[in-house]
């Protein structure tokens, strides 16, 4: 049986030569001039001249706009352009530091000094400082670092909402100037 849920790529929505329906169309030539508007099948009468396909560019304009060319040329290079887009995308990643409230002053100056190499590379950061049994009673602490991290990592990087107070745990989350 086959799997008729897959995806459709751009060679799928692209029309070329006999499959455009309309009965007029913009056309475009091969050197990039605007021939005008004409038949379909003139237009295609004119590619087969040129020993190039028509390939309908702009199905949802009125008329499409369809350009000489060579078809399997155009796929390779749309192709490329969309890895080219792929390489330059990067995906912001979350990254998370748990403390808790008993961090010695110099450990809690290491965990700064990593939080600023993450936003460097342009990830967002989330400090959580959990608390344990009795601890849990003195929350002000664990607020207190919070707002001593957030004035350290001003310059660099803004708070994204609120701290949130989630149970036994109070988060802030910081995102990298741009």
């Amino acid at each position: 049986m086959v799997n008729q849920n897959y995806t459709r790529s751009s060679k799928d929505l692209l029309r070329k030569n006999e499959q455009i329906r309309a009965p007029q169309v913009r056309l475009i030539g091969s050197d990039g001039t605007m021939l005008g508007i004409m038949s379909s099948s003139e237009a295609l009468y004119k590619a087969k001249q040129e020993a190039l396909d028509l390939v309908e560019i702009s199905p949802n304009a009125q008329p499409p706009v369809c350009k000489i060319l060579n078809y399997s040329k155009y796929l390779y290079e749309l192709g490329k352009k969309s890895k080219d887009a792929k390489k330059k995308q990067k995906a912001v990643s979350l990254k998370e530091i748990r403390l808790k409230s008993r961090i010695a002053p110099h450990d809690l100056e290491v965990k700064v000094k990593q939080i600023e190499g993450f936003l460097k590379k342009k990830d967002m950061v989330r400090v959580s400082v959990v608390f344990y049994g009795r601890e849990n009673q003195h929350k002000d602490i664990g607020t207190t670092m919070l707002e001593d991290m957030k004035n350290k990592l001003a310059e660099i990087a803004n708070v994204e909402g609120n701290m949130q107070a989630q149970g036994n745990r109070i988060s802030v989350t910081f995102v990298p100037k741009n």
